[in-house]
């Protein structure tokens, strides 16, 4: 097992991890690049998908009220010590759900969804998180992909969103898309 202490936009964190998990020595820079980038508001309904041991999530829930985020993994190892965590930086009343993606996951209405997905394997698990995500999002709903290749996601995320913001982070692609209607922006994209 390993621990660290961070702090990220002003909040002091305390993480344990295990050496399973993506980066479990420190916060993994794609991770801060979209956490730099992202606003939290009062009144957000935040899904920390691909969860991992948490960082996103409780930095989320200690910016907002704890109770209206959620963390989502497919790894028990990773939900496990995400629980861990909720409890060491004082947010225990986040939902934490072990899922593979959306399949076991019921949870709708969120106003952001944030993602760094693990873009180093082939896209299925993107299209799958960027599809389903979709329909989770409320109206005016924001999805946040970080990653390093940047046109695939920038693609898919326009297909289905219909729009597509794209800002550099350091060395990576912070990109958001947001839901404006009920159904994907291109019909061959649901395939």
């Amino acid at each position: 097992m390993y621990s660290y202490k961070t702090t990220i936009r002003g909040t002091s964190l305390t993480f344990e991890t295990h050496p399973d998990l993506f980066s479990p020595r420190r916060t993994d820079a794609g991770t801060l690049a979209v956490l730099k980038t992202v606003e939290l508001r009062a009144g957000d309904k935040v899904l920390d998908l691909g969860c991992g041991y948490g960082v996103v999530g409780i930095y989320a829930a200690k910016t907002l009220e704890d109770s209206s985020v959620w963390l989502l993994d497919s790894n028990p190892i990773a939900i496990q010590y995400a629980g861990r965590n909720a409890v060491l930086n004082d947010v225990p009343d986040v939902s934490i759900s072990l899922s593979d993606g959306f399949r076991e996951f019921r949870e709708i209405g969120f106003t952001k969804i944030l993602c760094n997905p693990p873009y180093h394997t082939d896209f299925a698990v993107a299209k799958h998180f960027i599809q389903k995500g979709f329909n989770r999002l409320t109206i005016g709903g924001e999805f946040w992909f970080v990653t390093k290749r940047d046109k695939w996601y920038r693609n898919k995320l326009r297909a289905i969103f219909g729009f597509v913001d794209c800002r550099m982070v350091d060395s990576y692609f912070v990109l958001r898309a947001v839901k404006k209607q009920q159904s994907f922006a291109s019909k061959k994209s649901g395939r």
